[in-house]
């Protein structure tokens, strides 16, 4: 069986179920789907689903309040992306916590979740991520901020993955990046 995808059928909004449980996660993984996908809202049954999904793709597992997320997920329920905008003290707003599940990448669940959360967000949106990333971001219209105009939240983070580098010898780098 291959993996398929009827994207035009991607509706906002589908009654989702409460998820699937963190033990469940290593399966999908590794299954190969024939399926559509749905986008909806998070609701609070899915708090645990989302950070399952965030462990499980090994990215910042902070601020996953799930009123701000929504989810892709297949027929059956099966949640198999998510992502959220989140707000910072100082106003910034930042496209963050998208997941999706191995077996779904390349597959246009991302970029529909981006494409949702960017059209409820048009402003100016930041992001961080891995600088492999950035030409992926690039195409929604966001660019690589300068350290100097970096937002005080950013400018903390980037602080803080500097630090990080020097201590474990990793080279690991960052972009913050700005849309609008």
């Amino acid at each position: 069986m291959t993996l398929t995808l009827n994207t035009a059928w991607v509706k906002i909004g589908f009654p989702g179920t409460a998820g699937i449980p963190f033990a469940t996660i290593s399966y999908i993984r590794n299954m190969t789907l024939d399926a559509e996908y749905t986008l909806r809202p998070a609701t609070a049954d899915d708090a645990h689903t989302i950070r399952a999904i965030i462990h499980a793709v090994k990215i910042n597992p902070t601020s996953l309040d799930w009123q701000r997320f929504i989810l892709a997920s297949i027929p059956d329920g099966t949640v198999i992306g998510c992502g959220q905008v989140k707000p910072h003290s100082d106003g910034t707003l930042e496209l963050a916590s998208i997941a999706v599940l191995p077996a779904w990448r390349g597959k246009g669940v991302a970029r529909m979740i981006i494409e949702y959360l960017l059209a409820q967000h048009p402003g100016r949106v930041y992001l961080t991520c891995r600088s492999r990333l950035g030409p992926f971001y690039q195409k929604y219209g966001f660019q690589v901020v300068p350290d100097g105009e970096m937002p005080p939240y950013f400018r903390r983070i980037s602080w803080l993955v500097a630090i990080f580098q020097k201590l474990s010898r990793r080279r690991y780098s960052l972009l913050v990046m700005r849309r609008g």
